[in-house]
């Protein structure tokens, strides 16, 4: 009887495959990468908006518990004496607001600066 030999049988991948899975990888890091760069300047104008929004968050809740009270709470007779009404009584660490006198009861759109030249607005009552 004559025996049958089997061909040996190799596996992995060819040369091709090999190629064109080096040409996808490449397509896909030159769409992506342009993005991955502008994150940055997204997320600092994200954090400045967060900050301006807090601020205007606390100018509110100042204004209400001091129209209730007049001992509680903080006059707020400046855009930058917003800043004291914050957690920690600060504005955190790159962040500036520009000075702007708010009459009593008058409320006025205060600038926030951030990292980077970012900025946004926020809103602030006067109150004595």
């Amino acid at each position: 009887m004559k025996q049958i030999r089997r061909k040996p049988s190799y596996s992995g991948f060819t040369l091709i495959e090999l190629v064109i899975v080096i040409a996808i990888l490449g397509i896909l890091a030159v769409v992506a990468i342009p993005k991955l760069i502008n994150i940055t300047g997204d997320a600092q104008t994200a954090a400045t908006n967060g900050v301006a929004g807090a601020l205007a968050s606390a100018a509110s809740e100042n204004y209400g518990v001091r129209m209730e009270k007049s001992t509680n709470g903080s006059p707020v007779a400046n855009c930058t004496d917003t800043a004291t009404l914050l957690q920690g009584s600060a504005l955190p660490t790159g962040y500036t607001i520009t000075s702007a006198s708010i009459a009593n009861g008058a409320t006025v759109t205060c600038t926030l600066k951030g990292p980077n030249t970012t900025t946004a607005t926020f809103s602030a009552t006067g109150i004595s």
